[in-house]
């Protein structure tokens, strides 16, 4: 894994339709829509933020964050929307010795059923594979994120079982998790 890669820029990524980068507080009222939605909440540890001003801070802990070489959190923007920040990506639990990387993602719920979800999972594939040259990549479901799991599934991620209990999330509690990984050898068969 090319660790220096990931953290040496902040990366920026863009394709026809998705461009991924930093979150920056000039989008505030977006990221706000998506960190105060309780439905995407369900599916993610935490709850719904309540005020502008502790979402406007999580910003700063991002940035934080990526100077740590801890987690990069990513803004997913709609270009033909000028730049609407309509999600936001992880890439976080990096280990050196075996190449893995873990990765997620959330969509505002507006962006639904519109593809955007395993656009940004292709986006992310790509990047880590063939640039930062991760050998496996991973995610974590929980069981009832029916939708998440088949944008794995249709990414050539494959299912390799529950964790049962395996993991404590931020309001939720002790939860069950399915993970999901692709290895690099399976990403270029593909």
């Amino acid at each position: 894994m090319n660790f220096d890669k990931l953290f040496t820029d902040y990366p920026y990524l863009e394709s026809e339709e998705l461009l991924l980068k930093k979150i920056e507080h000039a989008d505030i009222d977006d990221f706000f829509e998506l960190c105060s939605d309780d439905e995407l909440f369900k599916y993610k540890p935490g709850k719904a933020k309540s005020n502008k001003e502790t979402v406007d801070n999580m910003i700063e802990h991002y940035e934080r964050d990526f100077n740590k070489k801890k987690t990069i959190f990513l803004g997913i923007y709609l270009k033909n929307e000028n730049s609407k920040l309509i999600g936001l990506g992880e890439i976080f639990d990096f280990d050196k010795k075996v190449d893995i990387v873990t990765f997620g993602y959330t969509i505002n719920k507006q962006y639904w059923g519109k593809g955007f979800a395993t656009k940004y999972t292709r986006m992310i594939l790509e990047f880590l594979i063939n640039e930062v040259e991760v050998n496996r990549i991973q995610a974590f479901v929980l069981p009832e994120n029916i939708k998440s799991q088949k944008v794995l599934e249709k990414c050539g991620f494959v299912k390799e079982g529950t964790i049962r209990q395996g993991q404590f999330w931020k309001d939720k509690g002790i939860v069950d998790l399915i993970m999901y990984s692709i290895l690099k050898k399976e990403y270029i068969n593909s």
